[in-house]
């Protein structure tokens, strides 16, 4: 397949699992289908149409597994900007934004684990491929964190720093004004709400302070309310459709 000759936006979309989508496969997203969405597979190091489920595993970074916000959010990034869009999946479900949430083996995006630097190998690649800055970085925050607060482990104070910290890692690489959205994914229905808004209520503190730093969407709180909820954890279809759509009318916003 050949690549757009157009320019193109490049989108990060890194952290959790909701990231990449933990969807049903029961609402339709051929309607999404412009064919001007893609993604960079490193396993070819290549790019190619975006496809849904997107990605494929490599290394700790995972794909979805059914489903995801992927199609909505191009369809929606390129109603608003009429150019083509190029995804760089890049999300492990479970993972943390600080190390004292971490309870799996295979590092948080703390700089102490090895998340962030696969990441960053995937990105460089990509961006080689398609000869582009990156436009956009997404990130998606689960759960993880926000159960650490309830269970006293991670204060919200460590949880805003551990997001400073990378944010700016992120710009470290690839350019201190790359505009960095906050998607907050992690509502886990059964556990006090509580943390939950320390994280939000960090989020928020933070994009305030840092320039180009935007929240993107946080209404998943009230998802289980409103049927969204696939289980306990992840959302269906039609709640990660919702997130994609709004999240790329957000980012459109900058990328016009």
């Amino acid at each position: 397949m050949s690549f757009p000759a157009l320019s193109q936006h490049v989108i990060l979309l890194a952290g959790q699992s909701n990231a990449t989508g933990q969807g049903d496969k029961m609402v339709s997203n051929s309607l999404f289908n412009t064919g001007r969405g893609f993604e960079y597979d490193v396993l070819i190091d290549s790019i190619k149409l975006l496809e849904d489920p997107a990605g494929q595993r490599w290394k700790d970074l995972e794909p979805a597994n059914s489903g995801s916000i992927l199609p909505a959010f191009v369809y929606s990034l390129n109603q608003k900007t009429n150019q083509p869009v190029v995804v760089i999946s890049a999300a492990r479900g479970g993972s943390s934004c600080h190390q004292k949430a971490e309870l799996s083996n295979y590092g948080t995006w703390d700089i102490t684990g090895k998340l962030f630097h696969q990441t960053h190998e995937k990105v460089l690649a990509a961006l080689k491929i398609t000869k582009s800055k990156l436009s956009a970085i997404i990130w998606m925050q689960g759960e993880r964190d926000a159960n650490a607060i309830n269970d006293g482990i991670l204060s919200d104070k460590e949880y805003k720093q551990s997001l400073i910290s990378l944010i700016g890692r992120f710009r470290k690489e690839f350019g201190k004004n790359v505009p960095f959205y906050i998607v907050q994914t992690g509502y886990q229905s059964g556990r006090p709400i509580l943390g939950n808004n320390h994280v939000r209520k960090m989020q928020q503190e933070v994009a305030k302070e840092l320039e180009y730093v935007f929240i993107a969407y946080d209404k998943t709180t009230s998802f289980l309310d409103r049927n969204l909820m696939k289980d306990h954890v992840h959302y269906n279809q039609n709640g990660l459709n919702e997130i994609g759509l709004e999240v790329g009318n957000m980012v459109s916003k900058l990328l016009k």
